[in-house]
């Protein structure tokens, strides 16, 4: 039990170890042993967890809902366990599209000062904790945001952090409302407290604060402003790190509140964040829609795809849940995917703009494969990993009789293709308006640059290749998630 502390004391060792490190070539090599530990770890803890249910630990040996605790179920054991492989992934990247200047300034410390803020959101068994890496994560991420300095990142990474600073002000507002109301923060006892014969009452005011706390983390609609305004603005590292982990955390908190404790008013809450998934798929696929910059128009197709999450969470049955929980892993491996591939595409030709490239399906046709993988699992197509989670959905959605919203997720996945279509039409297939201005062959990816992507994609296909099997996880995560009472009575009466 004693490792399930270690997601969070591995990367904080990495983190004091840059401090030391100033050798840009001794950085490298170090990430990406830490980056292994970290899979290797959540793989083993994953096995345990299976085995064994849930794992708890109380923190110097104080009981919950007296001491801090760390639990792991299957749902955070699946996070954990995908965030940790694209943290892996990533140190591979850096690799090749870090700068040494970046390196100066300590850009791996930060890294895994962001991993261990997310890795310490997912295993946290209690809510000010859970804040206090929420405040880990901002404060890592708004320097990684801003590590170079310029003028257009400086701008990002105000909008980014001003509206952040909004959504901990409501967190913390929470906070002390549900403390005050309750006398507790352990999250077992407040499932506990709000599953017996006589819940607490007054708690609509917390849930609503908690709500808009986590909706902007999450970026859903209409609070999701802050993520196309910043995440085009930073290096292309950095953006593939928040795309595929940032607002999963905040859709994770969510699923784990609305599902644990925050359990009165169902049909209200249910039916609001069915909205609210709706607007948030086609306001976010529509927008991806009128850009030609590769970067805003995947970080549009983040917020779309949030919506999907949202609306597993919004349906509220077994069914719905294991699709939100497979269709968040699958976009947090291909969503990745398709920002290194548009690193990729800069280091080719300089560019994000659309309109400025072409001709690489004739110049880099396996680059042109690796895009088309993610590009057609983020739009639903079989036999893909995010065919997979849609159809999951959509047949929830069905099953509830909640026809609109499965109506709006199939709209949606059209505008994720046509989106899809438009970067693969405009980067691969026209020719390369820079062959007529500069002449001569361009350069070529090499093999270091498209690693990660092609570990990617792999994991793509084999989560549609293998559905069943992983569906099998998911669903066993959603029937935990369903059934409180195993999770009160792992962590109280262990």
């Amino acid at each position: 039990m004693n490792l399930l502390a270690f997601p969070i004391i591995v990367p904080l060792f990495f983190v004091v170890l840059f401090i030391l490190i100033s050798s840009d070539r001794w950085a490298r090599k170090v990430a990406i042993f830490g980056g292994a530990i970290l899979l290797a770890l959540a793989a083993y803890l994953f096995v345990q967890v299976l085995e064994q249910d849930m794992l708890v630990l109380n923190i110097g040996g104080w009981p919950a809902p007296f001491g801090i605790t760390l639990v792991m179920d299957v749902f955070s054991g699946l996070m954990l366990l995908t965030s940790s492989f694209i943290v892996f992934i990533l140190s591979l990247y850096a690799q090749e599209f870090v700068q040494r200047q970046e390196v100066e300034k300590r850009f791996y410390l930060f890294f895994f000062a962001l991993v261990m803020g997310v890795n310490g959101a997912f295993i946290t068994g209690d809510v000010f904790n859970l804040y206090v890496w929420f405040e880990v994560m901002l404060m890592a991420s708004f320097v990684m945001i801003t590590l170079e300095s310029t003028r257009h990142q400086l701008e990002g990474g105000i909008k980014y952090m001003a509206l952040n600073l909004v959504g901990s002000f409501f967190f913390l507002a929470g906070l002390g409302l549900l403390y005050g109301k309750t006398g507790t923060l352990s999250m077992a006892h407040l499932a506990q407290l709000m599953h017996s014969n006589d819940p607490v009452a007054m708690m609509n005011l917390p849930t609503v604060l908690f709500f808009v706390a986590f909706g902007i983390k999450a970026a859903i609609f209409p609070l999701f402003f802050w993520l196309p305004s910043s995440y085009h603005t930073p290096g292309i590292t950095v953006t593939s790190l928040f795309a595929g982990l940032l607002t999963k955390v905040g859709v994770y908190a969510l699923i784990r509140f609305f599902t644990l404790f925050f359990v009165q008013d169902q049909a209200f809450w249910h039916s609001l964040l069915l909205i609210l998934a709706g607007f948030t798929m086609v306001v976010g696929g529509m927008a991806a829609s009128t850009h030609f910059e590769t970067r805003r128009i995947l970080s549009y197709h983040i917020i779309s795809q949030i919506g999907y999450m949202v609306m597993g969470l919004g349906i509220y049955t077994p069914l719905a849940i294991a699709g939100a929980i497979f269709f968040t892993l699958h976009n947090m491996v291909a969503k990745t995917n398709t920002f290194l591939i548009s690193g990729v595409i800069n280091k080719l030709q300089g560019t994000y703009y659309l309109k400025n490239i072409g001709g690489l399906y004739r110049r880099q046709p396996f680059l042109a494969i690796l895009f088309f993988v993610p590009a057609m699992a983020l739009a639903g197509i079989p036999p893909l990993s995010g065919f997979f989670g849609k159809i999951m959905l959509i047949k929830a959605g069905f099953d509830s009789r909640d026809y609109l919203i499965a109506a709006v997720a199939i709209y949606t996945g059209i505008l994720t293709l046509y989106s899809m279509v438009k970067i693969w039409n405009e980067a691969f297939l026209k020719k390369d308006p820079q062959e007529q201005t500069q002449g001569g062959s361009l350069p070529k990816a090499r093999f270091a640059e498209l690693l990660p992507s092609m570990l990617l994609g792999l994991a793509s296909i084999g989560m549609g290749v293998f559905a069943a099997w992983v569906f099998d996880f998911t669903m066993e995560a959603a029937n935990q998630l369903l059934n409180p009472s195993v999770y009160i009575q792992h962590v109280l009466n262990p």
